[in-house]
């Protein structure tokens, strides 16, 4: 076997290698010890050699295009230095992304994640991951498998950047851990951009929000939804709660004094929402379950409803609403706070929100409502500074009459332009008749 040297081994030098008979080794000049040899197949494998106090050894470090030559250098670099040492230059087999995940759900997902948020994840491990990486050790993970990876799950962009989130945590987590050594090529999702998800948003009107109403009341009535199941998705409306959030209340959570609800199994950690008066009234038709705690039990001892699925699909369809999810019930509260004249910041509050890139997604609702007020406020000056037009009321000048809006007539103030009644349309959520759709949706 001949060997030689006078290159620095890279990716590029390593490509375009070749020999015409039997093999040879290619030496890096930078590192002496680590090589690469190449077969007349085509074939070419890293290689590292050193001497230490049992004399020399060489060790196989990977097959090109399955190790990266950066990450065969840095292997080889601390090969050598362990052969000089006189320890075994081969340590322990490395953890695979297998074994990885199996702590990452265990330590971390089930402690620090809701039990839904750890399922999308634990799902995500299954479908994606695993399956592609899953026998790999973690420190042969490159870029390139991640990108290949993020790539193959292109069409379904949501879970595309579900799993780059997740195997981004995994290894950041495996370098605190000290499964993998600091700074040993970084995390390989590094630079893998994310792929925009259009978002899904969808807003029920006021009469939408009746038709909702009208359809619970009648299939409760018929027995198609069970009570329990129509309660929880008045509340899911009356609060903009999550599912899992009402879904996990216990009577002990409901505080009649202090008029609050403790969710203590937020998705962004426990908090309060306002026990509401439409929410209370809704709460006091809901049978308790001796025994129980839970407010929303099952038959099962110590059970409570894990899912609304099937009950909201006959309420939506009965209500005609095709396509409208559950979580749109979130949306449409969060758009009917804007329509009432709420700011961004305190429908995050009352959403739960920790970060205020959660709420900035319904910006535009505000924006257009500011708009629609500024047309509003343009038209009535515009009235009052115009020239005098053609068949204008005569003596409608600019010192004629007196009251909110000299030079125009007086329209009579109505209850939809009291303090907090004002018409004003946002993303197809407007703010009138409120009271009555609370009603609707209480099934009164």
């Amino acid at each position: 076997m001949r060997g030689r040297t006078g290159l620095k081994i890279s990716k590029r030098t390593v490509d375009v290698l070749s020999v015409t008979k039997g093999d040879s080794v290619f030496w890096d000049r930078e590192l002496p010890g680590f090589g690469v040899r190449v077969y007349r197949s085509g074939k070419k494998t890293y290689v590292v050699q050193s001497r230490g106090s049992g004399g020399s050894k060489r060790i196989t470090l990977g097959q090109h295009g399955e190790i990266t030559a950066d990450r065969a250098r840095r292997k080889a670099a601390e090969i050598i230095d362990r052969i000089k040492q006189g320890v075994d230059p081969v340590p322990e087999p490395a953890v695979t992304v297998a074994e990885l995940a199996e702590r990452y759900l265990e330590t971390h997902a089930a402690v620090n994640c809701s039990a839904h948020t750890a399922g999308l994840y634990r799902g995500s491990l299954r479908n994606h991951i695993l399956p592609a990486l899953g026998t790999m050790p973690i420190d042969a993970v490159a870029h390139e498998h991640v990108a290949a990876l993020h790539l193959g799950l292109r069409d379904t962009p949501r879970a595309a950047n579900r799993a780059l989130m997740v195997l981004s945590k995994m290894f950041s987590l495996a370098e605190s851990w000290g499964l993998s050594p600091a700074g040993a090529g970084g995390n390989p999702c590094r630079f893998v951009v994310k792929y925009k998800e259009g978002k899904r948003e969808r807003f029920l009107t006021a009469a939408e929000y009746r038709r909702v109403g009208r359809a619970l009341a009648s299939l409760e009535a018929e027995q198609l939804v069970t009570a329990h199941a129509a309660a929880a998705l008045r509340l899911l409306m009356l609060t903009g709660c999550r599912r899992t959030e009402i879904l996990t209340l216990r009577w002990d959570d409901v505080d009649h004094k202090s008029g609050e609800l403790r969710l203590r199994h937020a998705k962004t950690g426990a908090r309060m929402v306002p026990l509401t008066p439409p929410v209370a009234a809704v709460l006091a038709g809901v049978a308790r379950m001796r025994g129980n705690p839970w407010v929303f039990a099952t038959r099962r001892p110590n059970r409570h409803l894990t899912h609304l699925s099937y009950a909201w699909y006959r309420v939506r369809d009965r209500a005609g609403l095709e396509g409208v999810r559950i979580h749109d019930l979130r949306h449409s509260f969060a758009s009917r706070a804007l329509a009432l004249g709420e700011s961004l910041a305190m429908i995050g509050r009352l959403l739960g929100h920790t970060d205020a890139g959660s709420t900035a997604r319904y910006a535009h609702l505000a924006r257009d409502a500011e708009k629609l007020s500024a047309a509003m406020v343009g038209d009535s000056i515009e009235a009052d500074i115009a020239p005098a037009r053609a068949g204008a009321v005569p003596g409608a000048g600019p010192d004629a009459g007196s009251g909110p809006r000299a030079g125009g007539p007086v329209r009579p103030r109505g209850d939809s332009e009291r303090p907090g009644r004002r018409r004003i349309a946002s993303g197809g959520a407007q703010a009138t008749d409120f009271q009555a759709v609370t009603a609707a949706v209480q099934g009164r």
